[in-house]
């Protein structure tokens, strides 16, 4: 297998880039012999389709109340029951979905936007850019994330946007950290030092050498990221922190219904689940991601 390099840079830098890559079919190939991977990925995959195709496969708004109907068990009717109004659960739950992959993905969007830039600055630039971008890191980390995004959700109220506030106010630090940690390891390699010598400037250096050789493990920390903000809406939800009343969320729902679980155990049993298989979903997607991009498993 061959070394491989930016286009127009010499071979002492192809050499110094290490062997290629497996190629996009090459990525993919291992991907699909991934258990794990595939596993995680029909998860997602059936979440988002659920998310998407919410409006065609509930039977009634999320929001439509019939008191005559409250508190009834899973039935051919209401497939998973309905609630203390007399709300579909199936319907909630499917609605539900969407906030959850919304937070998910957003707050990771948002994380990795201001994230990697700064992990980038502080590791290619050092000196003061790098002290005041860690100490910064160093002082928020000294605060859980749940309980950070808990006192922001106390002072601004529940609300979406709000939730997405709080938790990508804290998201970033780990891809910052991780965009640091690895940049202050490739800048040393020779591949940089060859490029310096070519005559690339330091934003050269780092969107076409660094950068390049950095993501693999910024994609993994993103996608192992979801599910943790998915965890940190649903307790915000549950604790009464989330998302606006009728729009549903699994955590909120888990919450109104735990009050009466002795009795109504599907209320909180079936959003309780989805948040399971959620989180596992992208945990097993995020370990499939990190085994397939992993360097050494080109070698098999």
């Amino acid at each position: 297998m061959g070394a491989y390099a930016v286009p127009g840079t010499d071979p002492l830098l192809a050499r110094s880039l290490g062997p290629a890559p497996a190629g996009r079919r090459g990525w993919l190939r291992r991907l699909r012999r991934n258990p794990m991977a595939m596993a995680g990925g029909v998860i997602v995959a059936f979440l988002i389709f659920l998310a998407l195709a919410a409006p065609w496969i509930t039977p009634v708004p999320y929001d439509r109340a019939s008191f005559g109907e409250a508190w009834q068990f899973p039935s051919s009717a209401h497939w998973l029951g309905t609630d203390a109004i007399g709300r579909d659960l199936y319907t909630r739950i499917v609605y539900g979905a969407r906030v959850s992959l919304t937070v998910g993905f957003t707050a990771q969007a948002i994380a990795l936007t201001v994230g990697l830039p700064l992990g980038l600055a502080a590791g290619v630039l050092g000196g003061r850019t790098d002290f005041f971008i860690m100490r910064a890191v160093e002082a928020l980390t000294a605060f859980p994330q749940l309980l950070f995004a808990l006192l922001i959700m106390v002072v601004l109220g529940p609300g979406l946007g709000n939730i997405l506030l709080a938790i990508s106010f804290h998201a970033w630090i780990p891809i910052c950290r991780l965009a640091r940690a690895q940049c202050l390891r490739e800048r040393e390699r020779e591949y940089v030092d060859a490029a310096r010598a070519q005559g690339a400037g330091e934003v050269s250096v780092v969107t076409r050498h660094i950068l390049p050789n950095i993501l693999a493990p910024i994609i993994v920390a993103v996608t192992l990221g979801i599910p943790q903000a998915i965890f940190t809406e649903a307790a915000l939800s549950f604790l009464g922190l989330g998302v606006r009343a009728p729009t549903p969320s699994w955590g909120q729902m888990v919450g109104e219904g735990v009050t009466n679980i002795r009795y109504y155990w599907h209320l909180a049993l079936f959003p309780s689940l989805m948040i399971a298989v959620t989180m596992a979903g992208f945990t097993l997607l995020g370990d499939g991601v990190r085994d397939v991009l992993d360097p050494r498993a080109l070698k098999h």
